[in-house]
């Protein structure tokens, strides 16, 4: 940037760089040219070609996008390495640094690096979007740790980062053997064996093992043995290193001093880099409403979802001044561009060099931090950020305000003041900040004798969450023989207000009182007026949110009240049954067991092979469709999409849109060359809305440019002027105004429901309402296609992200009006589906191919998260309305159901879901008299779609619901009345097909006897005696599930398989990969049928071309169809080289191929298997929808806080029928990942629309559209002890996924 001032003057023009702008990627040196202020690191990087590092969310919340960070440090004196989110990182802010990313430590050419083969050899990854993101996160805290890292610090470092499809627990597993759990058990003399029969001690996990000691990065034995990593070597330059192809830190940047820089971006945008305060100052001054950025943590968001457009940005991350972080004797001083790793590194410093009492704030602000985001945000995030942003709901400014903070703030001139944190928040976004200021740095002071300060938080997930309401408590007692009086206290609350608001009268009422029990009542008593929380407050639950304030000040006093008792030995009458309500949250390391049988059967069917592209995923390599190279002429595609719920369109203005430079045009209804009619059953969609929109996010038309940041500018210039209309936004307004789509109705009827209640015969007749929510799929990668012509126009191809290539294909055409042969979608593999891509997908593919069609250049369409959760649909939330009779024992004897699914503005599969519902409604359980009516809601919102379980999981629920109902009638435990009531082998179910190969009681005993459920049982009775405000309970829950397509024709598959000349295979089919395993299967079975290894089997992609009018890979069914499919087609092929097999002895596969080459054999066979024996008659209401059913059964144990709702999971047993497993290794995978996705959907995800139970969102509009929002379950969610196992089998059967503790395969 050169000097900025002259002669004592600003200078207020560029001034060219005295030095190149510089980064080192991998250890290759890449110059940063002018111009590219407006990127990301994230689209830098994969830019050049570096697609390992994933876009998941754009907002820091998933953690695909993390790569390390080095730095050197001239103040420590050595290198500084961090995982980073590289979507929030803005790519100047990285210059002068070297950046590692997957493709960095490891490939399949070079060697995988051992963090990237534990992963791949435990199974650690299956749809394989994250895995680059898990793998980076892991690699930064081994770099950076001098030794091997603890448990808890690998846990740590992975909260940051989502895993949709594994559950974490095989990534846990993996990770652990870098782990640490006792210093002495990494001395020689530990592993030294004396006695000749004495086992090793692990150094993993501290017990006796086989395992002996390993150090290195020669990996070949992982999976077979129980290897444990060391560092090789440390050096405070390069840090740890785990291999001997580790990339060193660059030797340029060490000796290479920071200098300044000027540089900028598109539509005016500089950025700054000064190097010193009064720089900072100096352009304060000369651009006012400049942004100070350090982690562009809170401006990334700013600028990627809410368009805000920074002229002028200020990186003050070089200045010294700002980067302090001094201990005086009386507190510490921190700089405002201190990062929060690098505050909490001190504040432990302090902690455990200093008396105890006097780091009580400073024990709270590190507890406070750990849940603070993930790890990666925290290295990244400043301290002064934190602040300035003023958020209501932050973790850390009400700690600020009651530990008597007090923030130096200077001005343009150079003069401090400052003002004490409690006086700075002036209102919602809004500090005592002029224009002219800045905020120079932070005085914490210590506690005094006597002094407590104690940090609270309450959220939907205790890990990364925004606040429901959090808390700093302070309080200052004086001690007067046995008593203590408050001298001073200060109470402030966060996400009460729009500011962080202090509890001034209750603070005024406890300042002279004892400290007693009597005092607490009547705090509590002014707390419940002194903090008021206004019913329509944004985010809701507001009269639990109300709760929480109260409870964080008893669970304070309780705290202080036990400290003082333990130091002093004086007693203020507090029960020992209460001391749990403050005992802090310290979750142990999680353990997972795995229980199966592997038959040895010579044959690759039942061995838990890896997933066939662990190898690709865990480097980087594996492609999806956005990784996909750009073709020189291509353009970037952004919808437009509707603002209304319900509005009639009058008038579409593109041309301000038109002005936005690289803009090639706008199309809409009117430009669609065939059919704007769409949807997977019936045509009661358009893809482009011509008169109305029925919805928020319904498109309207498509933008497409040069990049996608003017496409994206030019789409939110497009005007739309609509009439609004009324909208119906949830199932109880559809009922109210008999809002169904239209045929959509279900009945099913078995015996006399009217007679039985009628009857007498019903000792109790019980009735009530189930209300289920959604859930958003959150596949990791979003929904991408990229779409071009061929032949002068005359064939289309595409390459997407589908669970249906053939619905896209069928889309497609449709909308040009071109035949379904010149159409061709390909699809490599999906990361993640869930049923989210079966039919959602399809739309945004076609509404690609207009433009492509019409300007004949390719097209690339990939949604931000924001958009992808907004307009694609989620699972159906329902509406249960039962009435049950049932006798004195506890026998069902009638149910009368009516059940209801909200389908959104179009049918989509809703109807099918539904249907899948009510055939689950009995879930195991004889009913003889059953009556079920079921409909679907047409509701102004986008229409919802299949997800995992497809229904099944809402009928489910909904039983679960009355019986458990029925059990506090009857005063008898759930278990006693749901396994009274099981079905048996023979029983004909309510839609008559009959029950066969029923293993439900099997897996329940042996569920009882794994879990120990009467000891389980005892312990928590005995543990909720003792404990007033902690509580635990255990449940087991059986399921059952049916696996089939329920509409008849779609149970069908093809394959095609070609043997070549050399010995290997390149296999074809219908179904598509999208982690669970499919390939893998197919291939163990076709290497199994053709006597050959299983890496002779090459599955390339899916595609039309190859195999025609496959069904979406969904229903659990995909396996077996496929399965069987290219095991037809791999006997044709044996039938045909058998004469030649007879004939003459071949010593290999290979040699036989030849042979049969030569003797003109067709290698080429195409199979094909249609499910026998299924179909059902809704008219009569009889038949077989079902091939047969997988069993299930779950066991959990919970802790609950009753006073702030907080929980965890102590321990969950699974035990599932999946017959003899194909890959006992993938289906547990499968198991896990399920069980945790229906934990989030239970407990933690919520999705919030703007309907009348969330009136604080605008009406018809998505409030949850990104991880800050929505919550899924993390690594530090998962149960503490997991155990899952595959009962013995007798016959195959296929396993989906089972969700939620019960045995919901995936649609």
């Amino acid at each position: 940037m050169g000097p900025l001032r002259e002669n004592g003057e600003l200078l207020f023009f560029p001034i060219k760089n005295e030095e190149e702008a510089i980064i080192f990627v991998n250890g290759k040196r890449l110059v940063l040219n002018d111009g590219l202020a407006h990127l990301t690191l994230l689209e830098y990087l994969r830019g050049l070609g570096l697609t390992g590092t994933k876009l998941g969310c754009g907002e820091g919340g998933c953690g695909a996008c993390t790569v390390m960070l080095s730095c050197y440090n001239t103040v420590k004196q050595r290198t500084v390495h961090r995982a980073i989110n590289a979507c929030l990182a803005p790519l100047y802010s990285v210059e002068g640094m070297h950046v590692i990313t997957v493709e960095g430590i490891g490939n399949q050419h070079q060697g995988l690096h051992p963090v990237q083969e534990t992963l791949c050899n435990s199974h650690g990854s299956q749809c394989g979007f994250c895995t680059p993101g898990f793998v980076m996160s892991m690699y930064a805290l081994l770099r950076s740790s001098k030794e091997p890292p603890s448990h808890e610090q690998i846990e740590e470092s992975l909260a940051g980062n989502l895993c949709r499809c594994t559950g974490y627990r095989p990534i846990l597993d993996a990770f652990r053997i870098f782990a640490k759990t006792d210093n002495t058990l990494y001395s020689y003399n530990a592993s030294t064996n004396t006695s000749g029969d004495a086992k090793v001690i692990c150094p993993s996990t501290g017990k006796p093992c086989d395992c002996g000691e390993r150090v290195g990065n020669d990996s070949k034995d992982i999976g077979t043995s129980h290897p444990v990593y060391k560092p090789l070597s440390f050096s405070e330059v390069d840090g740890s290193f785990y291999g001997n192809r580790e990339l060193i830190f660059p030797p340029e940047l060490l000796s290479r001093k920071p200098h300044p820089l000027y540089l900028t971006g598109p539509r005016g945008m500089s950025w700054f880099r000064p190097l010193n305060l009064q720089d900072v100052l100096d352009l304060k001054s000369r651009f006012p409403d400049a942004k100070l950025v350090i982690g562009n943590t809170e401006v990334g968001i700013e600028t990627r979802f809410k368009s805000i457009h920074y002229q002028v940005l200020i990186a003050a991350t070089h200045v010294p001044e700002l980067n302090i972080l001094r201990v005086k004797e009386d507190g510490l001083e921190i700089g405002a561009s201190v990062t929060l790793t690098e505050l909490v590194d001190t504040l432990k410093q302090c902690i455990a060099q200093r008396d105890a009492h006097e780091t009580s704030a400073c024990s709270s602000f590190v507890e406070q931090l750990r849940w603070f985001a993930g790890i990666q945000i925290r290295n990244f995030a400043s301290v002064g950020g934190n602040i300035c942003t003023a958020s209501p709901i932050s973790d850390l400014n009400p700690l600020w305000m009651a530990a008597r903070a007090q923030f130096n703030i200077i001005d343009c001139k150079g003069s401090v003041r400052t003002v004490f944190a409690r006086e700075f928040f002036k209102g919602y976004r809004k500090v005592d900040l002029r224009h002219d200021e800045i905020l120079l740095s932070v005085f914490l002071p210590f506690t005094r004798q006597g002094e407590y300060v104690k940090e609270f938080k309450q959220a939907h997930r205790r890990d990364d969450d925004i606040a429901l309401v959090n808390a700093g408590m302070r309080v200052f007692l004086e001690q007067k023989d046995d008593a203590w009086s408050i001298v001073d206290a200060s109470l402030v609350y966060g996400g009460v207000a729009p500011v962080s608001l202090s509890a001034v009268k209750t603070e005024v009422f406890l300042k002279g009182k004892p400290w007693t029990l009597q005092t607490l009542q009547g705090a509590l008593q002014v707390l419940q007026h002194d903090i008021i929380i206004a019913e329509n407050a944004p985010g809701g639950m507001v009269e639990f949110r109300q709760s929480l304030t109260r409870s964080f000040f008893f669970k304070f006093f309780l705290c202080i009240s036990y400290n003082i008792q333990q130091k002093t030995q004086v007693l203020l009458g507090l029960p020992n049954s209460y001391k749990s309500a403050v005992d802090p949250y310290k979750r142990p390391s999680s353990k997972g067991v795995q229980s199966y049988e592997c038959p040895l059967n010579g044959t690759a069917v039942g061995l838990p092979v890896v997933h066939l592209s662990a190898k690709l995923q865990v480097t980087g390599e594996a492609e999806y469709a956005d990784d996909i190279p750009m073709p020189s002429n291509g353009l970037h595609a952004a919808l437009v999409l509707s603002k209304k719920p319900h509005a009639r369109i009058h008038s579409l203005d593109d041309s301000a849109a038109k002005a936005v430079p690289g803009f090639q045009g706008f199309f809409t209804a009117k430009d669609v060359p065939g059919g704007n009619d769409i949807g997977p059953t019936v045509n009661d969609e358009e893809l482009f809305a011509s008169e109305l929109v029925t919805c928020v996010g319904q498109v309207i038309g498509i933008v497409v440019a040069d990049t996608y940041e003017n496409a994206k500018i030019a789409s939110k210039m497009i005007q739309v002027e609509y009439e609004e209309l009324p909208a119906v936004l949830c199932i109880r307004d559809a009922l109210r105004a008999g809002s169904f789509h239209p045929n959509s109705e279900r009945f099913l009827q078995e015996g006399d429901v009217d007679k039985c209640f009628s009857s007498g015969i019903c000792y109790k007749i019980i009735d009530g309402e189930v209300q289920i929510g959604g859930q958003e799929h959150f596949y990791l990668e979003p929904n991408s296609t990229l779409i071009w012509t061929a032949d002068g126009g005359n064939e289309v191809h595409m390459i997407s992200s589908t669970q249906a290539p053939q619905k896209h294909q069928k889309y497609v055409s449709h909308v040009l009006g071109l035949p379904m042969n010149k159409v061709v979608c390909k699809t490599k593999r999906l990361g993640g589906g869930f049923g989210g891509k079966e039919t959602r997908s399809a739309f945004i593919a076609a509404a690609a191919a207009v433009p492509c069609y019409l300007l004949r250049r390719p097209i690339r369409i990939t949604l931000d998260r924001d958009i992808d959760m907004m307009i694609t649909g989620q699972r159906h939330a329902f509406l249960g309305k039962y009435k049950v009779g049932f006798s004195q024992e506890g026998k069902i004897l009638a149910l009368d159901l009516e059940i209801y699914n909200n389908g959104g503005n179009s049918l989509d599969l809703s109807f099918s879901v539904l249907e899948r519902a009510i055939f689950h409604s009995d879930n195991v359980y004889e009913i003889q008299n059953v009556r079920i009516k079921g409909n679907v809601c047409f509701t102004n919102l986008p229409s919802h779609t299949a997800f995992r379980g497809f229904g099944g999981p809402q009928g489910m629920l909904i039983t679960e619901n009355w019986i458990e109902h029925i059990a506090r009638v009857l005063g008898k435990r759930p278990e006693e009345i749901r396994e009274f009531n099981f079905q048996k082998e023979g029983y004909v179910l309510h839609y008559g097909q009959k029950l066969e190969q029923c293993r439900l009681q099997q897996v329940f005993n042996e569920l009882k006897e794994s879990c120990d459920f009467d000891t389980s049982r005892k312990e928590v009775d005995k543990f909720n005696s003792l404990n007033r405000w902690k509580k635990r309970g255990v449940a087991m829950v059986p399921t059952k599930f049916g696996i089939s397509f329920t509409t008849k024709f779609m149970n069908q598959a093809g394959a095609l398989v070609q043997v070549y000349t050399d010995g290997t295979v390149l296999l074809t089919h219908g179904g598509v990969e999208m982690g669970q395993g499919l390939h893998t299967k197919v291939a163990q079975i076709a290497a199994s049928a053709l006597g050959i290894p299983v890496n002779s089997i090459f599955i390339s992609e899916t595609s039309t071309d190859k195999v025609p009018n496959a069904s979406p890979t969904a229903a659990s069914a995909s396996s077996d169809m496929y399965g069987a499919a290219v095991l037809d087609a791999c006997e044709q092929i044996k039938s045909r080289m058998a004469p030649v097999a007879a004939k003459n002895r071949h010593t290999s596969f290979s040699e036989l191929a030849q042979a049969c080459h030569m003797e003109r054999i067709d290698l080429s066979a195409h199979g094909f298997h249609a499910t026998p024996d299924i179909g059902f008659d809704w008219r009569c209401g009889k038949g077989k929808p079902f091939n047969y059913f997988t069993f299930g059964a779950a066991f959990a144990e919970v802790e609950v806080d009753t006073l702030t709702g907080d929980f965890h999971l102590r321990e969950v047993d699974i035990v599932m029928d999946l017959g003899n497993s194909l890959n006992p290794a993938i289906d547990i995978g499968q198991v896990e990942g399920a069980f945790i996705q229906g934990l989030g959907w239970c407990v933690l995800e919520e999705v919030k629309w703007g309907d009348p139970a969330h009136q604080y969102v605008r009406p018809g509009h998505l409030f949850t559209q990104g991880p800050g929002t929505y919550k899924l379950p993390t690594v530090n969610d998962i149960p503490l002890k997991f155990k899952v196992s595959l009962l013995k089998a007798l016959v195959q059967k296929c396993i989906g996924s089972p969700l939620c503790g019960e045995s919901f395969p995936a649609h």
